[in-house]
Formats: structure tokens, C-alpha cells, sequence
């Protein structure tokens, strides 16, 4: 009787314990294309470890009590519209990108459209189209214990039937 209550015991130790010890990685990989049509890789992920308190943004640790709520990635519009400035992912401006983060993708790129759009952008995540509704965006991760809960796009509307 004692040993199946030690067993007991023991597995909702080992259940419990699995789950406050949560760990994600998301490495993210992705491209930005410069004006100039040169693309070049980047890498921007986010990553977990509850062992050591330690939550990764891109290329930088940071020792946390837990896992942060959010997480914001700028896209700032050019004045002139022609390009964007993202920090997480290049130093200077650049004209397009295309990121996979987990199961989503993020793409920005310039396109011809019949009617005025800002910049001529549209973004898309996992294959929705939304336009700049100002010159700032952000793409909004939040986080759970298991990694990327969600992801939405701020700043933006939706694509409600622009023809190309």
C-alpha cells in the first residue's frame, strides 16, 4: 500500500513538475530584400528555458522571474513610403521581408494596387492581407507556457477586396 502511494506520489511530482519546467525554441528564420533587390538571411526567434529564468530574443538573453507576456517587432513606413525600417532585423531600411516564426509566416512586400495603399505594402500573416493605417505597425506575439500563443499585427487594416 505504502509503495503505490510513494508511485503515486512520484507521478504527480514528475506531472507537475514537467509543466512548470515549460521550454520553447523558435529560432525564426526569414530574408529582407534592400532596395536595391539584394536579399540577405537574418535570424530572429525567441526561446525559453524555466531552468535558468532565461527568455532569447533573437540574438540577446535576458534573465526574467517568467515567461514575458509580449512581444512587439516594428515596422516603421518610410516618410517618403518607400521602405521600412525593421530593428530586429536589419540596421538600416530595407524594402520587403519574409519571416517564419513557428507555424506562422510574415510577409511584407510591395505590390500594385488600383486604389491607394500606403506605401504600396501589404503584410500578410499566415496568408491574410492587411495595409499600413499609419506609418507605424508592430507584429504581436504573446506568449504562454508552451511558446507562441498568438500572433496579430497592430497598426494595420484589413485587405476588404483592394484590386490589384
Amino acid at each position: 500500500m505504502n509503495s503505490k502511494l510513494n508511485i503515486l506520489i512520484a507521478s504527480i511530482f514528475l506531472t507537475v513538475s514537467h509543466h512548470a519546467l515549460a521550454d520553447f525554441n523558435f529560432p525564426g528564420n526569414g530574408s529582407i530584400t534592400y532596395s536595391t533587390g539584394v536579399e540577405k538571411s537574418f535570424e530572429f526567434g525567441f526561446a525559453w528555458q524555466q531552468k535558468f529564468k532565461k527568455f532569447t530574443v533573437g540574438s540577446k538573453s535576458y534573465e526574467m522571474d517568467q515567461i514575458p507576456s509580449s512581444y512587439s517587432v516594428a515596422i516603421t513606413l518610410a516618410k517618403d513610403g518607400s521602405q521600412v525600417w525593421v530593428q530586429e532585423f536589419n540596421n538600416g531600411f530595407i524594402e520587403a521581408f519574409d519571416w517564419t516564426i513557428g507555424k506562422h509566416t510574415i510577409t511584407l512586400k510591395k505590390q500594385q494596387f488600383s486604389d491607394q495603399v500606403k506605401g504600396n505594402y501589404v503584410i500578410e500573416l499566415d496568408g491574410r492581407s492587411y495595409f499600413f493605417a499609419r506609418n507605424n505597425a508592430s507584429i504581436v506575439m504573446k506568449f504562454d507556457e508552451d511558446g507562441i500563443k498568438t500572433i496579430a499585427i497592430d497598426g494595420v487594416k484589413k485587405n476588404m477586396g483592394t484590386k490589384n
